[in-house]
């Protein structure tokens, strides 16, 4: 029976890790449904943008006060759970503090004293961030596109990295004051929880003193696991998807529309005087035709699209300085990709219940994102300007509206009357091609 904490610990291991495995496992199979798209150009920029944007929170300082703290909140979380290495290895092997024998009695107090300094740190930024989205009233972090359980889970995201906090410095108090009194080695060093909490656990027995270190350490590593497969549920999957969309990021000029080739080519097969409309294709190659222009659905969006509607941290920067927002229009890019996530993991649902995906009779347009929003936007691009992790909302909204013109004809009437007058004067405006110069006369 004395291995018996040993062999829970590994069933929890085992368990915690394979689920997260299998939720990962599903998300990438979600994304494969949009179409592939060629995003493995200019590696060296794309490795580059990833360790400025992601590692390197460069677009979340433009906002000093949030973003420093966002940096506090992120760079300490992530660089504290590498003692989960720690937490593994005494937890398989009965040891304690492991990494003491491997760092070295010198180093290690160092690299405790700094996971104690980024713990109280996050524990700084969770709070702040907690009082300002639920009572400072910041305009993007109330609107009424978070209620229900877009508030309640980064609410809970902050509670449970404020309680994993909390639990690590109960640990290295309890644990700090058994060195003091010859119980334990003394490795490490705790000037926080020691100086915060160490007076107050001083009057408690050795015995409730160890109960409270292997108690906070449990739920320590318990916390983790469940933070892990919670994720999945989560806004919070920017924590690691945010890597990926930057690496895939369109790195072209904000505003560069991409051109279908089909379409390309048949319009310079009309410009041709010498080309046969009638001819058929050389032999060995394809009619490059779509199926379908646009995006009436996840499956007509490419895959960095749905990628980017996995990664979206609900921020609301986008929306904020989206023009249509502010003057009130019912477009929001936040909601666009919040919208298509959902219609993402409902048809994930359809998929795990039927084996395949079984028509269901809805669509992302009209049933979750409506032509009102989509025609409210002015393709300017601050939303994709402002994102933190640069992710492109404007482009499924392209996409759905070349959907509606292409394949529905269903342009507002100032759209078309625009497109009618193009094809027969060669200009947005109505008047004949032969007076086109006359602006020039005078």
């Amino acid at each position: 029976m004395q291995y018996i904490d040993n062999i829970i610990f590994l069933i929890l291991l085992v368990a915690g890790f394979g689920l997260f495995a299998k939720s990962l496992q599903k998300i990438y199979r979600n994304i494969r449904l949009g179409h592939e798209i060629n995003r493995n150009d200019r590696k060296s920029e794309r490795w580059n943008t990833m360790a400025r944007v992601a590692m390197g929170q460069s677009k979340m300082v433009k906002r000093p006060v949030a973003g420093i703290l966002h940096v506090f909140v992120y760079v300490g979380f992530v660089i504290i759970n590498i003692e989960l290495i720690e937490i593994i290895v005494d937890g398989l092997f009965g040891t304690h503090r492991f990494l003491a024998s491997v760092f070295g009695h010198g180093f290690y107090s160092f690299f405790t004293a700094t996971l104690e300094i980024l713990a109280l740190l996050v524990v700084i930024g969770v709070v702040v961030f907690f009082i300002r989205r639920n009572f400072y009233g910041v305009k993007r972090l109330t609107m009424k596109e978070l209620f229900g359980w877009p508030k309640h889970d980064a609410n809970w995201i902050l509670i449970i990295e404020f309680a994993l906090m909390m639990a690590f410095f109960k640990m290295n108090a309890a644990d700090w004051v058994l060195q003091q009194r010859g119980v334990l080695p003394e490795l490490g060093s705790f000037p926080i929880s020691s100086t915060v909490l160490g007076p107050v656990f001083s009057n408690f027995g050795d015995g409730f003193l160890h109960f409270t270190e292997k108690g906070a350490w449990w739920f320590h590593f318990v916390g983790i696991l469940f933070f892990m497969n919670y994720l999945y549920y989560s806004k919070h999957l920017h924590i690691i998807l945010a890597f990926p969309s930057t690496w895939y990021a369109n790195l072209d000029k904000k505003g560069k529309f991409n051109n279908l080739d089909s379409v390309t080519k048949e319009i310079k097969l009309m410009m041709d005087p010498n080309a046969d409309p009638y001819a058929a294709p050389a032999e060995g190659a394809e009619a490059d035709v779509p199926s379908k222009f646009g995006a009436e659905d996840i499956f007509d969006l490419n895959q960095v699209q749905l990628l980017n509607a996995y990664s979206c941290t609900e921020c609301g920067r986008c929306t904020s300085v989206c023009p249509a927002n502010i003057t009130g229009k019912k477009l929001s890019p936040r909601l666009i990709l919040m919208k298509t996530r959902d219609r993402l993991e409902e048809v994930g649902r359809n998929i795990d219940k039927n084996g395949k995906f079984v028509d269901d009779g809805k669509k992302l347009l009209n049933d979750y994102i409506t032509k009102e929003e989509l025609w409210a936007c002015t393709t300017c691009n601050a939303c994709t300007e402002a994102c933190p992790v640069l992710l492109d909302p404007l482009s499924i909204i392209f996409e759905m509206r070349r959907f509606l013109v292409m394949e529905q004809s269903a342009a507002p009437q100032e759209l078309n009357l625009m497109m009618t007058n193009v094809e027969n004067n060669a200009a947005p405006w109505q008047y004949n091609q032969a007076d086109r110069l006359n602006w020039a006369n005078d």
